[in-house]
């Protein structure tokens, strides 16, 4: 049997951003006339920027 390729092998960590108020931000996507936009918003206070580095 063969072995793995090296990409299946490495383990992948999802990335977890914080906001200054101590909420998580979550990314969404929203289809709005006619095109598909990604926001990052905080699920405490609510805030949306347009990617996660944004609340800094």
């Amino acid at each position: 049997m063969g072995q793995a390729s090296k990409n299946s092998r490495t383990a992948s960590a999802t990335q977890r951003f914080m906001c200054n108020c101590g909420g998580e931000i979550k990314m969404k996507t929203l289809f709005d006339s006619g095109k598909v936009k990604n926001i990052a918003e905080c699920e405490k206070c609510k805030r949306t920027e347009r990617r996660p580095s944004d609340f800094r």
